[in-house]
């Protein structure tokens, strides 16, 4: 027989904080766990750019009942209880709403996560001949080290709007039938002088350039034969000609599917989880939330990684402009000052990963505040870096509203920091929604590798954080 647990140790368990391990729970809920990471992979394959996972959660949304707020909106419809709305921002953003029992002026339960993810972006003119090979030049987008985008195989996704006006979509790379592409790096062998540098230096931007040919056309009164093979190989699939590149959007991505991580296969490991594995798991929530007292909103921004900027980042005028849509067809009247009163009655979880401890790197980390694979749902009441640059942080009331209901409802969570005070830092969409008046709280997945081209989640944390969502989206806390 177990002995009884003395008065210290009950005092103990009553007063002090312990983070709990959310593989800790029930058979069934890591059943679910892995259910549902089995199909978050498959979004993470289709959806490895911004177009792709909005178009991606455009398909979804429609199965599940969900009808174009701009449409409703040019025809006047009128939006009742339980009505399911959507609108994508020049195929980049989305936002989807479920209108509740209150009045959308009282406030709304959002969640927000970002969909574009680290990258090579192709430049306005980037093909050309050099040494026998063919190469696309381009521009790294977001927060890389660049020493580690070399010499794995890329895929090349996006879209070329042709002179005529017509738009190609391109996917080169994922099926197991196509080619890949890569970057080549230095032989150590020859590496002397490179090993020296700096870690920003051993690879310089302009050097990562996607080899993608070296057989020549066929024909010596040419120069760049090689060069002419390509362009003749893009105009008889694509139909492009070399001017054609100027008016692309054409990203470079890791050529990897994503996998199980682990002998257990408690982990998953895939290129672009930051941030999808919150825009997957916000997506999942709202398609299986049911309509509560409050309207329950989620939006998914694009240029996150580049400082929310753009007509499709949080900084642009898009959640306004679908909130006051949502108050102009369900209310009788609308003003600027009933859309101020919703956002103000408002509150947001912003949905984003953050870096766990990694045993190989823990120097970096504040231990009692850091993140850890296996702890579930992370809350960070500021991001930011050094002196909180950069950061909304969260009032107290609105954590105490979130720990309770979270503690209640069975959620597994703990709280965070983006590492030691003054060893960097990083910042999300909260801040941006947050100037609009809106009560916002940052939280999240913890994330291994992040940033590189194959990132770590762990199962039980991904599934934690969807039904996380799914309560708050349900709750009546606005």
């Amino acid at each position: 027989m177990s002995e009884e647990k003395s008065q210290a140790e009950l005092l103990k368990e009553k007063l002090s904080y312990q983070p709990r391990n959310a593989w800790e729970h029930s058979e069934k809920e890591i059943r679910d766990a892995f259910d549902l990471c089995e199909n978050y992979k498959e979004y993470l394959d289709k959806g490895k750019t911004e177009r792709e996972f909005a178009a991606i959660v455009e398909k979804e949304l429609i199965k599940n009942g969900y009808q174009n707020l701009q449409t409703l909106f040019k025809q006047g419809k009128r939006l009742n209880r339980g009505a399911r709305v959507y609108y994508i921002n020049r195929h980049k953003a989305v936002a989807f709403a479920i209108l509740g029992d209150k009045p959308v002026i009282d406030g709304i339960n959002m969640v927000g996560a970002h969909i574009d993810s680290p990258r090579l972006d192709i430049k306005q003119n980037p093909l050309y001949e050099d040494s026998g090979l063919v190469l696309l030049k381009t521009h790294y987008y977001g927060g890389i080290k660049k020493y580690q985008w070399v010499a794995i195989p890329y895929s090349l996704h996006g879209v070329v709007v042709k002179a005529d006006g017509t738009k190609i979509e391109i996917c080169i790379g994922e099926d197991e039938a196509d080619p890949v592409f890569t970057i080549t790096d230095l032989l150590p062998h020859l590496a002397q002088d490179q090993m020296q540098k700096k870690a920003t230096e051993v690879v310089a931007g302009e050097n990562l350039n996607v080899l993608i040919g070296s057989r020549p056309y066929n024909d010596k009164k040419v120069k760049d034969k090689i060069k002419l093979n390509i362009l003749k190989i893009l105009n008889e699939k694509y139909g492009m000609v070399e001017e054609d590149f100027l008016s692309a959007e054409l990203e470079a991505v890791p050529a990897f599917k994503a996998k199980d991580i682990g002998l257990d296969r408690s982990m998953v490991g895939a290129y672009g989880q930051d941030d999808r594995v919150c825009a997957y798991t916000c997506l999942k929530a709202m398609i299986d939330a049911k309509p509560a007292d409050m309207t329950a909103l989620c939006i998914l921004t694009d240029k996150e990684e580049i400082g929310s900027t753009g007509n499709t980042g949080a900084q642009s005028n898009f959640l306004r402009s679908f909130i006051s849509k949502l108050i102009y067809l369900t209310n009788s009247n609308y003003s600027d000052i009933l859309l101020n009163q919703c956002l103000e009655n408002s509150i947001m979880l912003s949905a984003d990963v953050n870096p766990a401890v990694d045993p190989a790197y823990q120097e970096v980390q504040e231990k009692r505040n850091a993140s850890y694979m296996g702890n579930g749902v992370l809350i960070q009441k500021y991001t930011g870096s050094r002196g909180k640059y950069d950061a909304s942080d969260a009032n107290a009331e609105a954590i105490g509203l979130i720990r309770k209901l979270f503690n209640e409802k069975g959620i597994i969570w703990h709280t965070s920091e983006m590492g030691k005070v003054d060893q960097g830092g990083g910042g999300t969409i909260a801040q941006y929604v947050a100037n609009l008046g809106v009560e916002v709280l940052d939280c999240g997945v913890p994330l291994l590798s992040m940033h590189s081209p194959v990132e770590v989640t762990s199962k039980i944390d991904v599934y934690m954080f969807y039904k996380a969502m799914k309560v708050f989206l349900e709750s009546n806390l606005g």
